[in-house]
Formats: C-alpha cells, structure tokens, sequence
C-alpha cells in the first residue's frame, strides 16, 4: 500500500473541509467553522492499487497564510478549490497555483481544479466555462465542478490527483531504470574499449621484441663475420707489446 499525500487549498469559506469530509466520511458538513489545519485518512483502491491518503484540509483565512508553505512542501497532489458563488475565490486560485509551482519548483504537479458549490444556481456567480478557462491557462489542468452537499464530483476530483500522483511516480521511475541502464551499458563499451586496446597494445610489444630479437640476431651475425678473414680463418687481435731495458 502506498501513502500519498493530498493537500486541499482554496479561499476561505469555499467549501473545502465540506468537500474533504464528504470525500472521507460520507457526511455533508452544513456549518462553516474556519479551519486551521485538519488531517485525515482514507484507504481506497484505484486502479487495482491499494492506497492510503493523507487529506490535509488547510486554513483559508489569511492570518494562516504562513504555515501554507510547510504544507505545500509535504503535498504530492493538490486541490485547488473555488466557490461558483464568488468571483474572488477563483482570483485567489491564481495566486496559490503559482506559490504551489514556485515551492515545487515545478510546471508538472498533480492538480485538479474545482469549482465548489454548483447546487447553489441562485447564487451562482461564475460559469461552467470560467473554470474551463482558467484549467486551459493553467495547462488543462483537470476540472470539476463538484456539490459537498450532493457528493456530486467529489470522488472523481479525489482520484483524479491521486492517479496523477501514481503517473508522475511511474515516469520517474522508468526514468532512472533508463538512466540505470544506459549507465551500465556505457560501461560495458568502455571495458570493451579498454580489453580491444590492451590487446592492441600488446600485440605491438610483441612485434617490437621480435623486431629486436632479429636486429640482436643479424648484429651478432655481422660482428662474427667482420672477425673472420677471407679464408674463414679468425684474426688475431693485435696486442701492443711494450719491452722495458734494463
């Protein structure tokens, strides 16, 4: 079972602990209680994968802005969450995604964007087509429009991240196996390189010491020949006698 780590933002007041509990629990949260930071799990299976979050439903409100970073750095996938009765909560999305890219320090994090609240038709304020837009500037990012009220989406946003999460892991994965490999046959043409020019090397050596042994050969030939006379006969060396009169 693998442990994946979801982090839920928005504005306040969105509906995002709504949307968590009804997500894990099974039960519609009426009352708006401003959250600090709420962590809770759920083992589900997706895919044939047994898995278990950890959902941590971060505080709207702006005096907790500060401790947003420690959960961002955690978080493997992130909902962003915006209600389709103020304007405003979407605009404060835009702020959130960039803190999200700049602290991962990366344009390819699992992402769902949701747009909360859409059994409110009298008080809805933005259309299906503005989160449309706003998930084709941010990339196609995955786009719901959910109701906590009705579970409508809500499970579908959750799974969503989740597989993005398992995508991201299995390219990673398949990235250094192939790094791994392509190492390791990099290595085996460098030994090859090496054993052909050992061989190469030694087979010079070998032509170098014959070449001498024939030079030694035909020297000592020579030497013999220049010491014997015409008729074959060896000369004399001529030795300088000194005589001393007494």
């Amino acid at each position: 079972m693998r442990d994946y780590k979801v982090v839920v933002l928005g504005a306040g007041g969105v509906g995002k602990s709504s949307v968590t509990v009804q997500f894990v629990q099974g039960v519609y949260v009426e009352s708006y209680d401003p959250t600090i930071e709420d962590s809770y799990r759920k083992q589900i299976e997706i895919d044939g994968r047994a898995c278990d979050l950890e959902i941590l439903d971060t505080a709207g409100v702006a005096q907790f802005t500060a401790m947003r970073e420690l959960y961002i750095k955690s978080g493997k996938g992130f909902l962003l969450v915006y209600s389709v009765t103020d304007e405003n909560s979407l605009k404060e999305l835009l702020a959130l995604r960039e803190q999200v890219l700049r602290i991962k320090d990366s344009d390819n994090v699992p992402m769902v964007l949701i747009g909360n609240k859409c059994d409110l038709k009298d008080d809805r304020v933005l259309s299906i087509e503005d989160g449309i837009k706003v998930s084709q500037d941010w990339g196609c990012v995955p786009f719901y429009e959910t109701s906590a009220m009705y579970k409508t989406n809500v499970d579908e946003a959750f799974i969503d991240v989740v597989r993005q999460i398992m995508r991201k892991e299995a390219a990673i994965t398949a990235e250094k196996k192939q790094a791994k490999q392509l190492q390791k046959q990099n290595a085996l043409e460098n030994s090859n390189n090496a054993a052909n020019t050992g061989g190469t090397d030694k087979k010079a050596n070998d032509d170098g010491n014959f070449d001498t042994k024939s030079t030694r050969t035909r020297n000592t030939k020579s030497s013999q020949k220049e010491n014997n006379d015409e008729f074959g006969n060896k000369k004399e060396k001529s030795i300088n006698k000194c005589c001393v009169i007494m």
